[in-house]
């Protein structure tokens, strides 16, 4: 059976519209080339798709289903249409992002000041946050983590090299101290710890010894939601911290912090910019990532 698909987006706006008069408005044709459409289409399927009145439209139980099942295509290809058909301007409209807070290397500033000159169209609104969700379902275009959390089905863009996690402290701890020489020692420290919200538990430590990687869930003395605080606790002396590398960077360039059980501590792939696999991505989406590839070269 050969089904006209033209008539099946008329059938979509009279079935969205509710009446004949409506959905020809919209397609800027006429009521009676609008109600052909349907009874042709009706013959085609042999059922009746419509009940008419001289007042309201209604659908059958077979439109209902028709209807139900066809929308979410026709949807998809209006998108693709209109994707399309802008592809020759500029890239413009809201593009939501959710970053992880340990992303330095994507919010300090550079790389998301330029992206934001080049493309004046485009409002970019981030969000920083290490819960983890689905982006899709929450409404953001894209999000940067770390690469061992995104999921398998999410297209992926290299934000950064490689990282590693560090544990730190201030020189003058460790003088008070002593300087713990494996993991185990830390029971014996006190400890700086970070956690996601007040109520999900610390972050544990994470190591790696001969291959095998271990976590350590430290007696943390004081433990914060803030990693700016959890930095400056251990620069005051505090006690020994756990966490990104980059964190710590300024800190550790300064003399302020140095590291300590770095033997313990492996690389692992680091952040990237992640987004659901789509045929036809938005403009503002592809310049981002254009823009993110450029920067990096």
């Amino acid at each position: 059976m050969l089904t006209d698909f033209n008539a099946l987006a008329v059938f979509a706006l009279v079935a969205e519209e509710k009446n004949f008069r409506a959905a020809a408005d919209r397609m800027g044709v006429t009521r009676s080339a609008v109600s052909q459409t349907i009874r042709k289409l009706e013959e085609t399927l042999g059922i009746a798709l419509v009940s008419r009145t001289t007042r309201s439209v209604s659908l059958t139980e077979a439109g209902e289903r028709l209807y139900a099942e066809t929308a979410p295509a026709l949807a998809e290809m209006r998108g693709a249409l209109d994707n399309a058909a802008t592809l020759h301007d500029r890239p413009r409209g809201k593009l939501n992002l959710a970053v992880s807070s340990i992303a330095e290397s994507f919010l300090s500033g550079p790389l998301l000041s330029a992206f934001a000159e080049e493309n004046p169209d485009v409002k970019l609104h981030i969000t920083v946050t290490d819960e983890e969700f689905d982006i899709v379902a929450e409404g953001y275009d894209a999000g940067v983590r770390l690469g061992e959390v995104i999921a398998q089905d999410m297209i992926a863009v290299p934000v950064s090299g490689d990282q590693r996690q560090l544990a730190v402290a201030s020189p003058a701890y460790l003088q008070r101290f002593g300087t713990p020489a494996h993991p185990r020692d830390l029971s014996a420290h006190r400890c700086i710890g970070w956690r996601i919200a007040p109520h999900i538990a610390p972050y544990r430590w994470e190591f790696a010894e001969g291959g095998k990687e271990f976590s350590v869930a430290a007696a943390d003395t004081i433990t914060t939601t803030d990693m700016t605080l959890m930095v400056r606790l251990a620069v005051a002396g505090a006690g020994i911290s756990f966490g990104m590398e980059d964190t710590f960077r300024e800190a550790l360039s300064r003399g302020e912090l140095v590291p300590v059980l770095e033997d313990f501590c492996p690389w692992f792939p680091g952040f990237y910019l992640y987004y659901p696999s789509r045929k036809n991505m938005a403009p503002k989406l592809r310049a981002l990532v254009d823009h993110l590839r450029a920067f990096r070269r």
